[in-house]
């Protein structure tokens, strides 16, 4: 994108509010994992905040941080990137509702499995700290080792007809595609948010 997504502004909130808020609609508590150092737009009381151990290590390390930071009253987790509002509340709770007694549930759409949209049982931390410790990174080898439930488009699109959870932003066109489908216009600075620094 070009600029922190969590802090785009997306109609009267910014990003990583939106998130928040939807996600609020469906589960609690709610961690927030950002990199250390990194700042953040302020967040609601009891939201939860967890640093990054390792810069630059994918989902599998803010899996691990988020898994943490949770009380062993929690049960499971649902997994999401700040960069999906569009997000809809009714499906974080199917993903919970089709957990069954799996140790996950992901969401496969289009042949690619949404780590990021996905729930965790909190005691896969283990498997996913011996993942990273010996850089094996990417989420489908925890998928590959723990009991995984393999979620089709068809068990959800009648909670997200456009499966529009799954839709993250990557390029300025998402942004402002995004914005049009949530009825808001772009921001009056639009053009400086993406501005590159001139060398």
């Amino acid at each position: 994108m070009g600029t922190a997504k969590l802090a785009l502004p997306f109609g009267p909130e910014l990003m990583l509010e939106r998130i928040v808020r939807l996600l609020a609609e469906a589960c609690q508590p709610i961690v927030v994992v950002a990199a250390a150092g990194q700042e953040l737009p302020a967040l609601p009381a009891g939201v939860i905040v967890a640093r990054d151990l390792h810069p630059e290590r994918g989902p599998l390390e803010g899996l691990s941080a988020g898994l943490a930071a949770l009380g062993e009253d929690v049960e499971a987790a649902y997994a999401t990137s700040c960069d999906v509002p569009l997000m809809v509340p009714a499906f974080v709770r199917r993903i919970f509702e089709l957990l069954g007694d799996y140790r996950a549930a992901v969401p496969v759409s289009g042949g690619y499995h949404h780590p990021l949209a996905a729930v965790y049982r909190r005691g896969v931390v283990d498997v996913v700290n011996e993942l990273l410790a010996t850089n094996r990174l990417r989420p489908a080898y925890l998928f590959d080792i723990v009991s995984t439930r393999r979620v089709e488009e068809s068990e959800l699109v009648d909670v997200d007809p456009r499966l529009d959870t799954l839709k993250n932003l990557n390029h300025p066109a998402d942004y402002l595609a995004a914005l049009a489908q949530a009825g808001f216009t772009p921001p009056p600075d639009f053009i400086k948010l993406f501005a590159k620094p001139t060398s």
